[in-house]
């Protein structure tokens, strides 16, 4: 299946669907292997000891993975997960964005499942891995 949205698309609907949180990330490519998209890491994404927080983490692997179902399957805003397992491997770097390269496993009518590698700006081992299902909404 041929990509739909491109990244620049990608970032335009996050800004016009999800203006809460759409100045946290850069979609910074995107295509039918899946998306990379960077979290510009602030203050109000540490935890105490000056590490990224899960939950901040865990929102980049979730919006990683949405977008590269839209890539796909076009701008369906009513996707939602279903699922996700999260592993966090290691701290990372302190003063780095990160980067989440989500890619689409399976693409189905009803369900869409990928994972998501995260990285430290700059360093070459993964801080953390995602599995995430999708539920699409059917078409009318």
């Amino acid at each position: 299946m041929q990509a739909t949205m491109t990244a620049k698309e990608l970032q335009a609907f996050l800004t016009s669907d999800f203006g809460q949180v759409a100045d946290d990330y850069v979609v910074e490519s995107a295509g039918k292997d899946g998306v990379t998209l960077r979290l510009a890491v602030a203050e109000r994404h540490l935890r105490p000891g000056g590490t990224v927080s899960g939950p901040a983490m865990f929102g980049l692997v979730d919006v990683a993975m949405y977008l590269a179902i839209l890539a796909r399957i076009g701008p369906k805003a009513l996707t939602v997960t279903t699922n996700c397992s999260i592993d966090f491997m290691r701290k990372p770097a302190a003063g780095r964005d990160l980067r989440a390269v989500a890619r689409v496993l399976k693409l189905g009518r009803a369900l869409a499942v990928g994972d998501v590698m995260v990285f430290s700006d700059g360093v070459a081992e993964p801080v953390a891995r995602a599995g995430l299902t999708y539920s699409i909404p059917p078409e009318r």
